[in-house]
């Protein structure tokens, strides 16, 4: 009866580990097409708790964005088929790279100056 528990928590192991790189593939994609629309990108790995990992972009035009996985691991996997370079820290010289438009002036700056508010979605 021990080899069938064993045998049946193996194949419930390898499921997930399916399942972990069938995502970890899907968000490489999203990165290369990200890299690709934005002449390269570099990223950073942030942990947002419960949540899962979120993986800030920053492209060579300095349009950035970000995407979430739902571990840590995950979001290495990715990273790796990817082949994004990464920071350990989203410092001052990397997130200097990061060019703001008027939408974000006005999400994070403009409501609490009095600034026009966006629009509801």
């Amino acid at each position: 009866m021990g080899d069938t528990e064993d045998t049946a928590a193996a194949d419930t192991a390898g499921a997930a580990d399916k399942k972990q790189d069938r995502r970890a593939a899907k968000l490489a994609r999203q990165i290369g097409a990200f890299a690709k629309q934005h002449g390269g990108a570099e990223g950073q790995l942030a942990h947002i708790g419960q949540a899962g990992t979120r993986i800030v972009l920053v492209g060579t035009d300095g349009g950035w964005g970000d995407l979430v996985a739902p571990t840590f691991a995950v979001a290495q996997l990715a990273a790796e088929k990817a082949g994004l370079t990464l920071h350990d820290e989203f410092d001052g010289e990397f997130a200097a790279r990061v060019r703001t438009g008027p939408y974000e002036w006005t999400r994070m700056a403009g409501i609490q100056l009095g600034g026009r508010r966006n629009p509801a979605a």
